[in-house]
């Protein structure tokens, strides 16, 4: 056998051990209620004892991608208020629905004998914000994740943007201005077809720029604008509201940043916030309080810079660990409350609820790390008559054409908390900008995680990529 001959065989050899180190295990399937047979959305998809896991989307299905090493690991399956479905990777079937039976906890029987426990929503919530310090992470950690974020109208996607992310967190212990971190590493579709946004935006945008200047929306005309001018307002106005940086550093990471300066469930939570027990249900065999979000007797002001966002009262469920306290779920709506808000809301959105969050939570070595995350909040676009005194016969297509939802969608799929990896990952440039252009990589997505589009979406998604395929002919 001559020199070059093994030379070339031991080069095989290790493609073939790459190869093989690579190799995956696709994990597909639909999360069902045993009784009702409707889809389970945001049920937990992981394998045990690892990093690795997903969430099932509004149809209740779900992808995985799992490394072949972990084929004899237990995957589970999970929901709050089900019992949890368990079965090794290699035995996974990919061709039955998974059943997941309603688990709940008698609340009465519970509350009666736990003497030494919280009684009321309150105090529940105030020492599940008391043991954040112990229940999220205490030390450096890195997720990969994959973020959908997309704007539409009632009929169709006007915007569509898909990226792999990476969000470094130092610890719950470091205020998350200085000690978070957003990456966007690659995209896999960038489709924007929007109109161009509101007069208003174009207003507020030159307003940054200049504070004392004397100008309206009124007083603009369209036809006189340059339109690289539209678009530097535009891209302002996406950063402001959508941008990565202002969703995970903000007052809407409503548990991570709870240390925050008036943080929303900060030290004055119950100013604006109350909270009572529901019931007591069951996940992976474990307890879990379900409490009501209601009003308190002041507002909820978000206090986002150049955006009215004040005037707000809460609504929604928090899901808390019976015996350790961790928040587990956070379900969390803003409605217009206060006059100017309801004033502003109605005739700028048309809209009763202005920001929706959902936000569910792992545990991965006895801490929480964020696993999925949902925002939306409605959009100005400058399109038809946004006064309140429309007219009572303008067509139901023209009130479809006025705003736009904009929804971000991330879920997480993987934690890292090797130190040398981190710090390596944390020499290189780092930018949250999902607006910038990126080259496709087709090698990265083959085995990269993503989150399952909705029957929905798909119908979307296909109507957005041939819009935006006859735009660039």
């Amino acid at each position: 056998m001559n020199f070059s001959f093994k030379k070339q065989l031991i080069a095989l050899m290790a493609i073939c051990l790459v190869s093989l180190s690579f190799a995956q295990t696709e994990l597909k399937n639909k999360v069902v209620d045993f009784a009702t047979y409707a889809p389970i959305e945001n049920a937990s998809v992981y394998v045990q004892n690892t990093t690795i896991g997903t969430v099932s989307n509004v149809d209740g299905k779900f992808v995985l991608l799992v490394p072949n090493k972990h084929k004899n690991d237990t995957l589970v399956i999970s929901s709050i208020g089900y019992k949890s479905f368990k079965t090794t990777v290699a035995e996974f079937d990919n061709t039955m629905d998974i059943f997941l039976e309603e688990d709940i906890a008698s609340l009465d029987e519970i509350l009666l004998i736990a003497e030494t426990r919280p009684k009321t929503g309150n105090d529940v919530v105030l020492k599940a914000i008391e043991r954040l310090e112990k229940t999220l992470p205490d030390s450096s950690y890195i997720q990969k994740g994959f973020l959908r974020h997309r704007e539409r109208n009632i009929k169709q996607y006007k915007w569509l943007i898909e990226s792999a992310i990476t969000l470094y967190d130092s610890s719950y212990a470091a205020g998350s201005r200085k000690n978070l971190k957003i990456n966007v590493d690659e995209t896999r579709k960038s489709f924007d077809l929007r109109d161009i946004d509101s007069l208003f935006v174009y207003t507020s945008y030159l307003k940054s720029i200049d504070p004392d200047i004397d100008i309206t929306s009124n007083t603009l005309n369209r036809n006189n604008l340059q339109t690289s001018a539209l678009e530097k307002a535009i891209k302002w106005n996406d950063q402001r509201i959508n941008g990565l940086d202002n969703l995970f550093k903000g007052k809407l990471n409503i548990v991570r940043n709870a240390n925050n300066t008036r943080a929303l469930f900060g030290k004055d939570v119950l100013q604006d916030h109350q909270f009572t027990i529901d019931t007591i249900l069951v996940e992976n065999d474990k307890k879990v309080y379900k409490i009501k979000i209601f009003e308190g007797e002041e507002y909820v002001n978000l206090e986002t810079p150049g955006i009215y966002n004040d005037g707000y009262h809460p609504r929604g469920w928090l899901y808390i660990d019976w015996d350790s306290y961790a928040i587990k779920k956070i379900e969390y709506e803003l409605v217009p409350a206060s006059t100017i808000q309801k004033r502003r809301s109605k005739s700028l959105f048309n809209s009763k609820v202005n920001h929706k969050l959902v936000i569910t939570y792992r545990e991965f070595e006895d801490n929480m790390y964020p696993s999925y995350l949902y925002y939306e909040t409605p959009k100005l676009v400058n399109i038809g008559n946004r006064s309140s005194d429309r007219p009572e016969n303008e067509s139901a297509e023209t009130r479809e054409e006025q705003y736009y939802f904009t929804i971000q969608e991330i879920v997480f799929t993987e934690i890292i908390q090797d130190d040398q990896v981190i710090a390596k990952a944390l020499t290189d440039e780092w930018s949250s900008d999902i607006f910038l252009p990126r080259p496709y990589n087709k090698d990265f997505w083959e085995s990269y995680n993503t989150l399952l589009e909705s029957e929905e979406e798909e119908k979307l998604i296909r109507d957005l990529t041939r819009r935006a395929t006859l735009f660039k002919e």
